[in-house]
């Protein structure tokens, strides 16, 4: 239930980036922040392939507790400070409390395998 949760939530953000990158007309820019957060979820993506069961589960959940601590930080203290449109500020803080609550649900969950 959480992973279907966090697959519709986070594609519901997407689309609303999405929508305002095409809305502005600019066109994202890779950079090594970005190209960072690829590797890392190719390298996670590997090692949640190899196992199953709780192993998987604990390790999943893991991962989203660490990765959600990294996003709001980011979005807190980087995105959102340095963000020069207003639209994407507005963005940046509706997708906030969402990615907040996420981080509460994983830990609640990761509690269960302690």
């Amino acid at each position: 239930n959480f992973a279907t949760t966090m697959k519709t939530d986070h594609n519901a953000v997407i689309k609303m980036a999405v929508d305002l990158v095409t809305k502005l007309k600019v066109t994202p820019q890779t950079n090594d922040v970005s190209k960072s957060l690829l590797a890392g979820a190719v390298k996670e993506k590997a090692v949640l392939n190899a196992k199953s069961g709780k192993a998987f589960d604990k390790a999943y959940v893991d991962n989203e507790v660490a990765y959600h601590i990294y996003a709001i930080n980011a979005v807190e203290n980087i995105l959102i400070p340095q963000s020069k449109n207003a639209e994407l500020k507005a963005l940046l803080q509706k997708a906030l409390p969402i990615f907040k609550t996420h981080l509460e649900h994983a830990k609640m969950i990761q509690k269960e395998f302690k």
